[in-house]
């Protein structure tokens, strides 16, 4: 009987605090909040001020890649999903570059920097270190992209330091890697423009994520 009653205090908690299925506490993404502010138009919006790429471009490997970018974190415990429609301009390589993202209008929400053992992201709000592009990224979208793999991914291919395997089915393209399946079906390779789909999960203590990229020339 003890046990039961426990049992039942614990449900009410959970219902006052919702949290995703391995006990994180919700967490609206950063991003999804700066977007929603200025979409809003309300004063409090403000942007960062633009700059040239950082000159990492002469490094070989190094690419510049820009489109729009959209990302919906989907939390179980809350059925709300999260995360935000931003248009994305990506250079460097990763072990050292830049991710800048703004509004549909122009304006500059964030600028994530990494190289030298530093990740930094700045905003109109903060300017931040963090551990890793994974804390940064968890941090900005709601969840830890893989960013190493993102410069491979966004051009249609495997990120070459893990294995992966090719997607199976009629009139699918692409291919599974770090438990991420990419969808390149609608994505030109020879132009190098189009759309990238990557979804991950849900796993028992990991939400589903989709994240859509339309790559342009």
């Amino acid at each position: 009987m003890a046990r039961r009653h426990q049992a039942r205090r614990q449900e009410r908690g959970l219902a006052r605090n919702p949290q995703t299925s391995e006990g994180r506490p919700v967490k609206r993404a950063l991003l999804a909040a700066l977007v929603g502010t200025c979409l809003l138009g309300l004063s409090a919006c403000s942007s960062l001020e633009k700059r040239p790429a950082p000159l990492l471009q002469v490094a070989e490997g190094d690419i510049h890649l820009n489109g729009r970018l959209s990302i919906q974190v989907n939390n179980t415990a809350n059925g709300r999903p999260t995360g935000g429609n931003v248009g994305f301009d990506l250079n460097g390589r990763p072990a050292a570059g830049q991710l800048e993202l703004s509004t549909p209008l122009g304006s500059l929400l964030a600028r994530a920097t990494w190289g030298d053992g530093e990740v930094r992201l700045k905003t109109p709000e903060m300017d931040r270190s963090f551990e890793d592009l994974d804390a940064l990224t968890r941090e900005l979208l709601g969840e830890a992209i893989p960013v190493a793999a993102l410069f491979d991914w966004l051009q249609g291919r495997p990120w070459p330091q893990m294995s992966s395997s090719a997607l199976e089915g009629k009139n699918t393209q692409g291919f599974e890697q770090l438990g991420w399946r990419i969808d390149t079906s609608r994505f030109d390779a020879v132009a190098k423009q189009g759309l990238i789909i990557a979804t991950r999960g849900p796993y028992l203590a990991d939400p589903a994520v989709v994240l859509r990229a339309r790559i342009e020339p």
